[in-house]
């Protein structure tokens, strides 16, 4: 009985396994948004960074004044205050100590709090208060404090304000804050044994959300919040709005088991003070929707929100806002960018309300009290007799307070997301505005990740092309913090260990046409010498610039450093020729005697790859003039030219000096032209995986279920018959046959298990465990067909004649098969994957399963 259980449960393993593998694989839609960047630009290639640190760390909380040409930081235990156009010049900075008490320190430590992380004063609120002063708090070892700061002189006032209804104890819990028109709003769970919480703090007074009997915030992180001046029905301004952003506990019925969380967003009206009655200091205009960013078709969501963006634009109604999601799983690491606008928000909150019952949430088919609950009060409220939120009947508040969730969704503009990234999580995200040469508007995106990379991207036509990404620190840590300089044309990072200065693009990067067009960077032209900056240059008419297409422009296709060469090699050699390619957008294409090369087999004698051109046992016919050209955006630019002779052992090498043999001339390139047909239908390759894929794992579940077929019939045996009662072993094991059984047939004589020859690639035999005298013996199961043998033939310059696929990776990403292997011969990704399947079995070879109390988790 116990072999049945572990057959049984060895079936069901290699069905999860087979389904995880086949419905675990990348669709179409992730291709399609998953956008590789064009370029890498590593640590030691930044260009125009300046760098400024200090002894303390965590400089996380950043104000840009961009007409005084200050950057104020707040930072564990001191706040800075920096030249916008040199934060590392001398003389220009300036430094406020606001270091914790050792007293205070030490009750820190009694309340089990960590000394090296928690018990300090961890700025969390830097805002402009007036014209002369600053508004600042800190955590000040979960004893939070508020004070204020002369701008003028750059020196803290001598009081000091409570800060535990401003500011967060921990210094890890999500906040945002921000002042509007002389009053503080907030957010964030400030106490760490309270409720989140959403509270205006000043001027009194205090308005928050509500706690009971329908709690509004649940379990609420939150990364921003924004103003929006809405008051276009409002001739005092009491119709603007403040949007907040988090994520929270869902409330609501899914059939996904796993979104135990939700990205939201709520609002509250600037002239909201609370009911007369009802809802007495607590927000009478809250309402929350949720924030979908998803896959369509698919039900892939995205649901923890890391960071928003607003661009406002005239009307407020028409400003958008970004948001940078994550999965809820912490061990997936994607990252995703959705966009969405104010008004489809607007249309959300005129929308259904939810209801709650038996704390099951639907959507509320009654009647809806006037005047609308959670609006604002306006001009046609005031018409009415309702001058503010104190008098408004109490059932609206009453709804108001049972219905602060909305029924319909806010989706992103076009139903998906801008970009989808598998392998990288990004934290941060800023985006500037920026008038290119055809006249259009462009949003330039920079998003920061957790491993210190900063992507920088241009949205169009509602997709996103990755310009570069730049690594910007020399050893990994995330991006906390980014702020976008106009006037300087900067972005600044805020990180752990200091602020890094860069500016917003480096055009002298690109040092041809083709590069700078390439590019398709907004910010940058080509004015027949140089890529400059746009804005530097005074007439505009001669620049060059194609940001919709990045391919037109330029003529000269020969046009920048290229390689160019005479090799002479011993027939029978094996010659690498490389072509660099400057763009990971770029593949190469090799012309022969002004012939396309195609197939590259083993039977012509190349073999393409990504850092070149492999000739395979040179042969006097393969003599002449080849030509790399690297193909991007459907125009191919030269990059190498080589001329190879290739003579025999009995030529002399003199015949053929490189110094006295001119190069001829590289052939014309045609005009544009589509990329090859193996680089557009890549679909193809998923394809085949999951046919192979399918077939490895039918194969081994028909193995196991004959497993399992033995064991009932050995049973019946010994119940009919105890006189051919024969023993079946407690131990099975899994043997990975030695790869040498795919070679020739002569060497299948090493290959021997046991008095068995084994030709398959796997095999199922007995183990020496302890053998039961009430067990039948299982006969042995069927070899696998043997796979076709694996060319392994090594060259003398150690290059393989099989060249295996390589993926060119950047910041931890795979991105482009680049390296094509034989399409001749069976798919590499069925010995990937064998190779895979032996490692697994070979680590489980000495695995025993116990007759007795069979261990369900080795199996």
């Amino acid at each position: 009985m116990d072999q049945e259980k572990m057959a049984l449960h060895l079936v069901l393993f290699w069905s999860w396994l087979c389904a995880s593998v086949l419905f675990g694989l990348p669709f179409t839609p992730t291709l399609d948004l998953d956008v590789t960047p064009r370029t890498t630009v590593l640590f030691k290639g930044l260009l125009g960074g300046r760098w400024f640190s200090s002894s303390t760390q965590n400089y996380t909380t950043l104000l840009l004044e961009d007409t005084a040409g200050v950057l104020y930081v707040g930072a564990r235990s001191a706040i800075f205050s920096l030249d916008t156009r040199d934060i590392t010049a001398e003389g220009s900075s300036h430094m406020i100590k606001w270091e914790v008490p050792t007293g205070q320190k030490l009750q820190c430590l009694n309340k089990g709090r960590d000394n090296q992380t928690e018990c300090f004063n961890h700025i969390r609120f830097l805002q402009r208060f007036n014209e002369t002063h600053l508004y600042v708090c800190g955590t000040h070892a979960f004893r939070p404090l508020c004070t204020y700061i002369d701008t003028d002189h750059f020196t803290m006032a001598s009081g000091f304000e409570d800060g535990r209804e401003k500011c967060p104890y921990d210094p890890t819990k999500g906040y945002t804050g921000l002042f509007v028109d002389g009053e503080m709003y907030t957010a964030s769970q400030y106490d760490f044994r309270s409720t989140p919480d959403i509270r205006r703090n000043y001027p009194y007074p205090v308005v928050k959300t509500e706690e009971g009997p329908i709690r509004w915030l649940l379990e609420a992180n939150f990364v921003g919040s924004a103003l929006v001046r809405e008051s276009v029905n409002s001739s005092i301004g009491d119709d603007d709005k403040i949007y907040f952003f988090f994520t929270e506990r869902n409330q609501e019925q899914t059939p996904f088991f796993s979104q135990t969380r939700v990205a939201r967003v709520a609002r509250v009206c600037k002239g909201d003070w609370g009911g007369q009655r009802t809802l007495q200091k607590k927000w009478t205009s809250f309402l929350k929707a949720r924030l979908v960013c998803s896959i369509p078709d698919y039900e892939f969501h995205l649901n923890v929100l890391h960071s928003v963006f607003l661009v406002e634009v005239q009307p407020a109604q028409n400003s958008i806002f970004y948001g940078v999601f994550g999965l809820e799983r912490m061990n997936v690491k994607t990252s995703a960018i959705c966009q969405y606008s104010i008004k489809n928000v607007q249309k959300v909150f005129d929308g259904p309300f939810m209801e709650t019952q038996e704390s099951k949430w639907t959507e509320y088919m009654g009647k809806v009290p006037e005047p609308r609950p959670g609006s604002c009060i306006t001009d046609a409220f005031r018409a009415k007799g309702i001058n503010s939120s104190r008098d408004l009947p109490d059932e609206v508040l009453n709804f108001a307070r049972r219905h602060p969730l909305m029924s319909r969704h806010v989706r992103p503009q076009q139903e998906r997301p801008l970009l989808l990234k598998r392998n990288v999580g990004y934290t941060q995200i800023a985006v500037h505005r920026v008038r290119a040469l055809d006249g259009q508007s462009y949003h330039v995106l920079f998003i920061g990740t957790d491993e210190g990379w900063l992507h920088r991207a241009v949205e169009v036509r509602g997709r996103v092309h990755i310009i570069e990404e730049l690594q910007l620190f020399e050893k990994p840590q995330p991006v906390d913090r980014l702020v976008i300089s106009q006037s300087q044309r900067s972005i600044y990072i805020g990180s752990p260990t200091g602020v890094l200065q860069l500016p917003l693009s480096t055009c002298g990067r690109y040092t041809s046409c083709f590069n700078c067009v390439f590019a398709r960077d907004p910010f940058c032209g080509w004015n027949g010498s140089a890529c400059i900056d746009i804005e530097s240059q005074p007439g505009r008419s001669s620049l060059i610039q194609d940001v919709l297409n990045g391919n037109r422009g330029c003529k000269n296709t020969t046009e920048g450093p290229t390689v160019s060469r005479i090799r002479s090699v011993m027939a029978g050699d094996d010659v690498l020729l490389q072509c660099e390619l400057r763009s990971n957008l770029a593949v190469p294409q090799w012309m022969f005697n002004n012939h396309e090369l195609q197939g590259y087999g083993l039977d012509s004698g190349f073999r393409v790859g990504t850092d070149g051109l492999l000739l395979i046992g040179a042969r006097a016919e393969q003599s002449g003039c080849y030509v790399c050209f690297a193909m991007e955006n459907g125009v191919r630019v030269l990059a190498a030219n080589y001329t190879v002779w290739v003579r025999s052992e009995a030529a002399q090498p003199a015949l053929f000096p490189a110094t006295e043999r001119p190069l001829p001339s590289p052939p014309i390139p045609p005009g544009p032209m589509p990329l090859p047909q193996t680089f557009r239908n890549m679909e193809t390759v998923y394809i085949s995986m999951v046919a192979i894929l399918g077939g490895l794992c039918f194969v081994l579940t028909v193995v196991l279920l004959y497993v399992s077929f033995c064991v009932h019939t050995n049973r019946r045996r010994k119940q009919g018959s105890a006189r051919n009662e024969r023993k079946c072993s407690a131990h099975l094991e899994l043997k990975t046959i030695s790869s040498r059984c795919n070679g020739e047939r002569a060497e299948r004589d090493d290959c021997i298990a046991g008095e068995t020859t084994v030709e398959g690639l796997l095999q199922i035999v007995p183990g020496e465990g302890q053998s039961s005298p009430s067990k039948d013996s299982l006969p042995p199961a069927p070899p696998l067909p043997a796979p076709p043998p694996l060319p392994s033939t090594e060259y003398s310059n150690g290059l393989s004649a099989t060249l295996p696929s390589v993926l060119r990776k950047m910041n931890g990403n795979s991105y482009v098969l680049l390296r094509q292997t034989d399409p001749e011969t069976t798919s590499p990704l069925y010995y990937s994957f064998t190779e895979e399947l032996n490692r697994i079995l070979e680590k489980r070879k000495h695995t025993q399963l116990v007759t007795s109390q069979p261990d369900e988790s080795s199996v």
